[in-house]
């Protein structure tokens, strides 16, 4: 079967992937890769997300105490269906 000058031109110019890279250097990028889209994925559904939390206490408030994992579910979850009244969403 005779291919067209078109076919070959798009696949020639497919970067092929770089496997100069070490398989330690790949998983670690493949790990960040994979907290970075949990972590958006928590943040889009509204799920707490307790790993954040406690980065953003030790950086920004590092003399305050950190809840626990329990307890900041439970405050999560307080402040999320607490509420004034009846609301649609």
């Amino acid at each position: 079967m005779k291919t067209s000058s078109r076919f070959r031109l798009a696949t020639a110019a497919v970067p092929l992937p770089d496997v100069s890279q070490s398989a330690g250097a790949l998983r670690t990028r493949l790990a960040r890769l994979a907290r970075a889209l949990r972590g958006a994925y928590l943040q889009v559904f509204g799920i707490p997300d307790y790993e954040r939390y406690t980065a953003h206490m030790a950086s920004r408030h590092p003399g305050d105490p950190v809840l626990a994992r329990r307890e900041f579910f439970i405050m999560a979850i307080d402040r999320k269906y607490r509420g004034s009244g009846p609301r649609c969403c």
